[in-house]
């Protein structure tokens, strides 16, 4: 039987075809025309990257995202009329945004890491290739934040550290034994007295640690929101964190974990850990 030449198999049809790359849309976001042209012509000489629209002002940057649904949003800081910043939550919902401006002032790059972004990208501080990887990065949910910008979360990082009160050794060399045995409690002291822990002490909580991070905030007086804004996690994150806390302290208030986390605690006859 002979073979039907309209039904003839070719060698390529044995083998399957690679799936199309998924092609990133996005709106560039910018007052300055020049760089708005500068971005849509370097990010569209990628075959995987498009630029759907473009906008001179926040108010331009929400209907653009609004009408095309793109997969990221560049958006600059500093524009007239409607600014990147006042319209950062409104455009969150959206899609993501990737911040792309000349501004980076900490409280700036906070504010809008605050706000949502999922990035910060400073002009001057990376390559056209980072930008392009950037870009495809944020459209699976991955953050990029050149130096300035994490420079500026390190410090905030810091700054919410300094709120908790690290033990302090007195002004004097504690080489010599006699001191060492003055910085030791002694095995009869008094089980009401406050004692402080060291890390080894607290080790037998078995906190992660995030979970040691944020029982130093708590310890520290600060509320859920300042956690959350502290370690740039949502604030149920934190309810959630804070719950596996009270669970291995067995404690069941802010006050009481502190407490024990912090050695001052009078003993109940009950293991903790």
């Amino acid at each position: 039987m002979q073979n039907d030449p309209q039904h003839a198999v070719t060698p390529f049809a044995l083998f399957p075809t690679a799936p199309p790359t998924p092609v990133v849309r996005i709106v560039v976001a910018d007052d300055n025309p020049v760089v708005r042209a500068g971005l849509t012509a370097l990010l569209s000489g990628h075959e995987d990257i498009t630029v759907v629209a473009e906008a001179a002002d926040g108010r331009e940057a929400y209907e653009a995202a609004s009408r095309h649904r793109p997969d990221v949003i560049l958006l600059d800081v500093r524009m007239p009329g409607v600014d990147g910043l006042s319209v950062l939550p409104y455009l969150v919902p959206i899609a993501p945004v990737l911040m792309l401006t000349y501004s980076g002032e900490p409280e700036t790059v906070r504010e809008a890491l605050r706000a949502g972004a999922d990035g910060y990208l400073v002009h001057g501080e990376f390559t056209t290739d980072q930008l392009a990887t950037a870009v495809r990065d944020t459209a699976q949910g991955v953050t990029h934040l050149t130096p300035t910008a994490a420079s500026a979360v390190l410090q905030q990082l810091r700054d919410a550290n300094a709120h908790v009160k690290q033990p302090m050794l007195p002004p004097f060399s504690a080489t010599s034994p006699k001191v060492l045995s003055q910085l030791q409690p002694s095995v009869g002291q008094s089980v009401g007295q406050p004692v402080g822990q060291s890390s080894s002490d607290r080790s037998r909580f078995q906190l992660s640690a995030r979970e040691a991070e944020i029982m130093n905030l708590i310890a520290s007086g600060m509320t859920n929101q300042q956690i959350a804004s502290a370690c740039f996690i949502s604030e149920k994150t934190v309810k959630n964190h804070i719950n596996r806390i009270f669970a291995k302290l067995h404690s069941t208030s802010r006050a009481e974990a502190a407490a024990k986390w912090l050695g001052t605690a009078p003993s109940s006859g009950r293991g903790v850990g």
